[in-house]
């Protein structure tokens, strides 16, 4: 570490708070090319220069009854993330997404003299409102992706900066053909997206019914063809393991299923796709922002469900629709999730121009009120932080 750098500690804890991290490491350090992160980090990050000290994927752990098992290990990890952040002492603390683990962490940094900063709001206006409490007394600062949480911090009296959302910033205006012709696809090919989640755990629950609800719908439209993105190999192995169980290879031409699995490339294939099959998360707003007709479905535990459900605030779980405050793209979750019900609503979707460009035309009114010039406010809020002008308050 050169004596002139600055040190700024970073979490994220699973591959959507990677690409959110990426993006923030990217602005503040074309602005100031003396900042050093450490912390945990994906692939993503690292590429940009953040040294992680464990694996991100340790932390990317799906629901309440699933964190039991990984609890000992998670709070060992804290503790040693904790004792090596006071020890260097970094001019900030910045934790991404990840509330479960880093707002308690963002607290014990802030009560130590370390400002903290949360990047990426709880859901407090979806479930579990009273986190907002847990907020205010954890972090220094929060920059906020979407313009309803600004009145929300405003009257918790929590300092807060709208920063837009980086990936409105980052992705370009969508081009089905380019993005056809990177993936080597038929320009008048009929492609769905699956997309079954990020997390090892998630995948592992969602990956079969996924597979038998394309093996459903393909039986209905041989014409179509399905695009797989997985995020690295342990989840590439993890799918490939369900399609094998599904007695499908997962040759692109094989007989079975008309699969192809992508290594990365995401944005690529919903640019490129007629529609989406997705699990409930930032993977909806990527098709959001990138002009993708979808269909949302999720699945978790029954414990796990029940207790989301009753402190549930909003009737969607899918952001398109929360954004939209309407019930834009269809959720097909828990019980009713089977494969022949996500066939149908795939098969709707395909079968309805109509109904596809509505989508489009409210994923376009949305992604207008979160593009924002995002790393000038991310860089603008933090400015004063990298400068000791800002205290842990």
């Amino acid at each position: 570490m050169a004596d002139s750098s600055i040190q700024v500690g970073i979490v994220a804890g699973e591959a959507s708070g990677d690409l959110l991290g990426s993006l923030l490491i990217g602005a503040l350090k074309n602005a100031r090319p003396e900042l050093e992160f450490s912390g945990i980090a994906g692939p993503k990050m690292q590429a940009l220069g953040a040294h992680s000290l464990f694996p991100m994927q340790a932390l990317s752990v799906r629901g309440y009854v699933e964190a039991l098992g990984s609890l000992r290990k998670i709070l060992a990890i804290r503790r040693a993330l904790k004792r090596h952040l006071l020890h260097i002492r970094p001019k900030l603390f910045i934790g991404v997404d990840a509330p479960d683990f880093n707002l308690s962490l963002e607290r014990e940094l802030k009560h130590a003299g370390i400002p903290s900063v949360h990047f990426v709001s709880p859901s407090v206006w979806a479930w579990r409102p009273k986190r907002i409490n847990k907020v205010r007394r954890a972090i220094s600062h929060a920059l906020l992706i979407f313009p309803f949480e600004e009145d929300i911090y405003r009257k918790a009296g929590i300092p807060a900066t709208y920063v837009g959302h980086p990936l409105a910033h980052a992705l370009p205006e969508p081009d089905r053909k380019t993005a056809r012709e990177r993936l080597g696809l038929q320009a008048g090919g009929e492609y769905v997206v699956l997309m079954p989640g990020s997390r090892p755990g998630e995948l592992k629950a969602m990956a079969r019914l996924f597979i038998e609800a394309a093996k459903t719908l393909s039986a209905r439209r041989p014409q179509t063809r399905f695009l797989i993105p997985l995020v690295n190999r342990e989840t590439r192995q993890a799918f490939e393991e369900n399609l094998h169980a599904a007695n499908i290879g997962s040759d692109p031409e094989s007989r079975d299923l008309p699969i192809r699995i992508l290594y990365g490339h995401a944005h690529d294939a919903l640019q490129a796709a007629d529609a989406a099959l997705i699990a409930s998360g930032t993977a909806t707003l990527e098709a959001l922002l990138l002009d993708c007709p979808h269909v949302i479905t999720y699945k978790v535990p029954w414990l796990t469900w029940q207790i989301m459900r009753r402190q549930a605030l909003q009737p969607w779980i899918g952001l398109p629709n929360i954004l939209a405050a309407a019930s834009i793209v269809p959720e097909i979750i828990q019980d009713q999730a089977t494969p022949e019900a996500l066939a149908q609503a795939m098969e709707n979707l395909l079968n309805n121009q109509d109904v596809r460009d509505n989508q489009i035309e409210s994923f376009r009114q949305q992604r207008a009120r979160l593009k924002r010039n995002t790393p000038a406010l991310i860089t603008q809020a933090l400015q004063p932080f990298l400068d000791g002008k800002s205290h842990a308050v």
